[in-house]
């Protein structure tokens, strides 16, 4: 359940609520995923958060066993697919309109299977090569009991590689950035048009920014992240900011 905005370097509120108000703030990820291939293909943040991703895997070996959790429209799926066609790839979302996006985009892919459970619902344990999560751990439920969830899924020194949104969403600063992105690619009118076709992004968007600042989805630092990924069994072999300084990448290795 990837987010495409970029984030307000705001401190995050200590706000407590109940369940069901959270519930109230979260994001509508099948709205979403109608619109967010889209603008992905046009935000230069995001291609380089895919060419990255695609260069990881060229430097390690093939690995036998792939989940990518939370891995909404399949991009990282497609890249895993692409450059390791001997993997057996499984693909966990839980978002209905998300994996049927998913699901048309890689149909030419013998080798990804479909899960449409939640990451705490999933039952495979100890035995991946490879756990991709990406801009997708933020909005689950209990983040750090879902840490310990995706190193059960690993082997030992098996790898997770991490990236999420730690930052608050700025959806104007986002809409800015990229419309003057569009403008200078596209002209005006193609910006206006691209922005049109993508307008579901920008109201999704501010809902993610409401439910970070009412605590239902999670923020925090990059020393934060680090730390929750330590505790739940994992060494950090790369830390990184990115995606403009305001989500955090981590390639972890599963300790014994």
């Amino acid at each position: 359940m990837p987010s495409l905005g970029h984030l307000e370097a705001s401190a995050p509120l200590n706000l407590t609520l109940s369940k069901s108000a959270k519930a109230l703030v979260r994001a509508d990820w099948s709205a979403y995923a109608t619109a967010y291939d889209l603008l992905s293909e046009h935000n230069p943040e995001y291609q380089t958060l895919l060419r990255e991703f695609e260069g990881f895997l060229e430097t390690i070996e093939t690995p036998g066993l792939i989940y990518d959790i939370g891995g909404g429209t399949g991009n990282y799926t497609e890249i895993a697919a692409r450059i390791c066609p001997e993997s057996e790839i499984k693909l966990v979302e839980p978002d209905v309109g998300m994996l049927g996006v998913a699901q048309a985009k890689l149909s030419g892919h013998d080798n990804v299977e479909y899960d449409p459970r939640a990451l705490e619902d999933f039952d495979a344990s100890g035995t991946a090569d490879l756990v991709i999560c990406v801009h997708a751990l933020y909005a689950m439920p209990d983040q750090r009991q879902r840490l310990k969830d995706l190193r059960r899924l690993l082997r030992p020194g098996g790898r997770l590689y991490l990236v999420d949104l730690g930052r608050y969403m700025n959806v104007a600063d986002w809409r800015r950035y990229l419309f003057a992105h569009l403008k200078q690619e596209h002209g005006l009118f193609g910006a206006l048009r691209i922005f049109w076709q993508g307008r579901e992004i920008a109201k999704q968007n501010a809902t993610i920014l409401e439910a970070q600042k009412k605590g239902a989805y999670w923020t925090h630092t990059e020393a934060e992240i680090a730390s929750a990924a330590t505790e739940a069994g994992f060494d950090i072999i790369r830390q990184d900011s990115v995606y403009r300084g305001y989500s955090d990448l981590l390639v972890c290795r599963a300790t014994s």
